[in-house]
This record gives C-alpha cells, structure tokens and sequence, in this order.
C-alpha cells in the first residue's frame, strides 16, 4: 500500500518541482516610466513669450531663463531695436553697443541717408562725412539733377557745373531738342546748331517728312529733293499706289506709268480680278485673256471630273 502511494504522489510532486522552476524563471514586471514634467511653461519664459509663469519654475530654470533674457537684449541693442533696455547691460556690453551705435552712425552720414545724425560723430569723422556730402553734391549738379544745390559749392566747383550744363544744352541743340536754351550758346556754337538744323531739315525732305520746311532749304538742295519725289513718285504710280500723284509726272514718266498700268491690267483681266478694265484692252491683249480664262475653265472641269 505503501508502495502504491509513492508511486501516485511521486509524478505530482514532480510537476510541482517543474512549474516552480517555470515560474522562478519569468521576468518581473517593468515598473511603469515616470512621466515627464510639462516643459510648455518653461520654453516659453526660455524664448521671453507671452503666458510665462516664473512662480513655478525652478531655481535652475530661473537661472536659464534670466540668462537667456540678457543675451535677448543685447541683441536687441546690437541691434538699435527700440525695446532694447541699456539700464541692463554690463560696462563691456555697454561699451560694444556703443561701439556699433557709432559705425551705424557713421555710416548713415557718410551715406547721405535723412537719418544721419552728424552730432554723434567726432569731429574728424564729422568734417568726413561733410566732404562726401560735398562730393555728392557736385556729382549730382554735374550730371543736372534736381537735387543738386548750387549754394553749397565752391568757386571753382560752380565754374565745373557751369561747363557741364553748357555742355548738355549744346548738345540738346544740336539733336534738336526743344529744351535747347540759344540764349546759352556762344557764337561759334550757334553756327554749329544753325547748320545741324539746315542738315536734319534737308534729310527730311529728303525722306519727305512732314517735318520738312521747304523754305529752309537752299537751291540746289530744293533740286535735289524735287528729284528724289518725282522718282518715288513714278515708281508709286508704276506700282498702281494710292499715293500716286499722276499730275505731277512729266510727259515720259505718265506714258511709263500707263505702260505699267495696262500691263497690271491685263494680267488683272487674265486672272478674273474685279480690278479688270476691259475696256482697255486691245486685240491682241482680248485674245490672250480669252486663252487665260479657257485654261481656267478646263482645270476646274478636270478637278470636278477627278472627284
């Protein structure tokens, strides 16, 4: 009996043995991961924004914080920005913004800019800045520019802009532009502009411009451009133009011109234009049309018979 109760309890106790080592050999439970504070607060008070609450914030945050506000204002008068605070800047701070202050300064006189301040500079950097004023208003009186101003020139300076104004009208003159101011010119230069004048007037007329005044024009010049309309005349009435001025064609030139008129004619009638005047055809010139038009009328019956 006994034996018999050993060998029931035995595989038992040997299961027990088993799931005991299983479960000795199962990994204990992770322990859940804190979770992280809300940094929101603190990033915005870091980049100086709005809803910032330092009560909350921990002395290192703190620290972090006044730190990254002090390096914001020094920026900001790096900068000249109107929000900057100079009561909380450190003596070499101080001394750098100063620094930069002044080359803005500087810069803005030596540029010409409305916003130069010439009582923040030193005397030498003063009396600098008022020369490249004076250079740039020579400049600008040199090349005629509205914004020159004549008083702030020197003797010499005056004579220079005198010249060059002289030079421009001159020029304007001589082009023929109406802002040409004679009264200015000298003699020599009036000869000049007088016969620039006569020479855009004749090519004009040469051209046969309506800017043309063929009164201004001397003898020979009168000939030569009454050669050059009777020319583009005759080739205007050759070509049938509208521009065509028969009455002013010579005896030989209107025989040429109604030489080419009956040839345009003729070839108008051959082609069945509307153009025709049949009435000027002759025999021969009847003969040829009537040929033309039969050859017409056989093509267009081989096209509709091809079809």
């Amino acid at each position: 009996m006994k034996t018999l109760t050993a060998l029931v309890w035995a595989p038992i106790a040997i299961a027990m043995v088993l799931l005991g080592a299983q479960s000795s050999t199962k990994p204990a439970p992770r322990a859940p991961k804190p979770v992280p504070p809300d940094q929101t607060n603190f990033i915005n008070c870091l980049k100086g924004l709005c809803g910032c609450d330092v009560s909350v914030l921990t002395p290192e945050q703190i620290n972090r914080v006044a730190e990254a506000s002090r390096k914001r204002n020094l920026e900001y008068c790096l900068e000249g920005s109107t929000i900057c605070d100079p009561t909380r800047l450190t003596s070499p701070e101080a001394t750098s913004v100063q620094a930069v202050r002044y080359r803005r300064a500087m810069e803005k006189c030596m540029e010409g800019a409305h916003t130069c301040n010439p009582l923040l500079l030193t005397p030498k950097d003063a009396a600098s800045a008022h020369s490249a004023a004076a250079g740039r208003n020579l400049s600008e009186c040199m090349n005629g520019s509205p914004s020159c101003d004549p008083v702030r020139l020197t003797a010499q300076q005056g004579k220079s802009v005198q010249a060059a104004a002289n030079r421009r009208n001159l020029d304007r003159c001589m082009s023929g532009s109406p802002s040409c101011d004679p009264l200015r010119l000298t003699p020599s230069e009036a000869v000049s502009v007088q016969a620039a004048a006569l020479r855009r007037n004749r090519e004009s007329c040469l051209d046969l411009s309506a800017k043309c005044d063929p009164l201004a024009l001397t003898e020979p010049e009168g000939k030569s451009v009454r050669i050059v309309f009777q020319r583009r005349n005759l080739a205007n009435c050759q070509a049938g133009l509208a521009s065509c001025q028969p009455l002013e064609l010579g005896e030989t030139d209107l025989t040429a011109a109604r030489a080419a008129f009956r040839i345009r004619n003729v070839d108008a009638c051959k082609k069945g234009l509307s153009a025709c005047d049949p009435s000027l055809l002759t025999g021969p010139d009847m003969a040829s049309v009537t040929a033309a038009s039969q050859q017409r009328r056989s093509r267009l019956t081989q096209s509709k018979s091809a079809k």
